[in-house]
């Protein structure tokens, strides 16, 4: 773990819906063992911790924050011909927690992945609005109405890469930490058209994820295959296991 010590670190935080509560455990893991992280980047739910993260937010606050979290603070029906749901509280709790804040004036160096749904191309979010940036991270396709930024229609950025390293590649750091929250395997039966479009999506996140994750220099992978990406109930659970692995981990480093 030493060797942890004396670089320079990147952080990728995958996305995973509820599952992203693992990244609370992760950095809570890391912190303790005073390992600093140089630039941090997240995809979905992994953008909602990263920004939280960059912008001083401790992990305990983290913590706090996300288990009040229930489907109807994060999301509002919505008659758009684009989505079932609007997803714009997840700004609001964003811009309540650390205020309406730019990405220039983060304690660290933030970045978030969206993909271009026009287009299908990755689109790094690093300038402008944070509250924004982060809405249109997390706008499952199907599911949430696309954002518009820059003149672009953006998604989800886990279409294009889950776990965001290529979005550290224009920070100053020297090794790359991704934290990959999609399970190999999930058993549950969908209960409900949002079911049906997350599982759909996933899917399509598994298949493009593999080559990914190679960038990376650690990647923490708990085994999440016994839990669901709805289920707002386990978000404890999933800071606890994220913490646990966390810190297996980096004792064997």
């Amino acid at each position: 773990m030493s060797s942890l010590k004396n670089k320079k670190i990147g952080l990728a935080l995958g996305g995973g819906a509820v599952l992203g509560a693992v990244h609370v455990g992760v950095l809570k893991a890391l912190e303790e063992k005073n390992i600093k992280i140089n630039a941090i980047c997240g995809t979905s739910a992994g953008a909602i911790v990263a920004a939280l993260y960059a912008f001083g937010k401790s992990p305990t606050e983290i913590e706090k924050i996300v288990v009040e979290f229930e489907w109807k603070k994060l999301s509002s029906l919505t008659l758009s011909k684009y989505g079932i749901l609007s997803n714009e509280k997840i700004g609001e709790i964003i811009k309540l927690s650390i205020g309406d804040k730019k990405f220039k004036d983060s304690n660290i160096p933030l970045g978030m992945m969206a993909t271009d749904i026009t287009t299908g191309e990755k689109v790094i979010l690093d300038k402008g609005s944070v509250a924004d940036a982060v809405v249109a991270s997390t706008c499952i396709p199907g599911i949430f109405i696309p954002v518009e930024i820059g003149g672009r229609f953006l998604v989800d950025g886990g279409i294009v890469e889950n776990v965001p390293l290529s979005c550290l590649k224009n920070k100053d750091v020297d090794y790359l930490i991704g934290v990959d929250l999609v399970p190999e395997r999930s058993y549950k039966k969908p209960e409900n058209v949002i079911e049906v479009l997350y599982n759909s999506f996933n899917f399509l996140v598994k298949i493009n994820k593999k080559a990914q994750t190679k960038e990376a220099d650690l990647t923490i992978k708990p085994d999440l295959s016994e839990y669901n990406a709805v289920d707002m109930s386990q978000i404890k659970e999933l800071i606890d296991l994220g913490y646990e692995e966390t810190k297996k981990i980096i004792k064997e480093l």
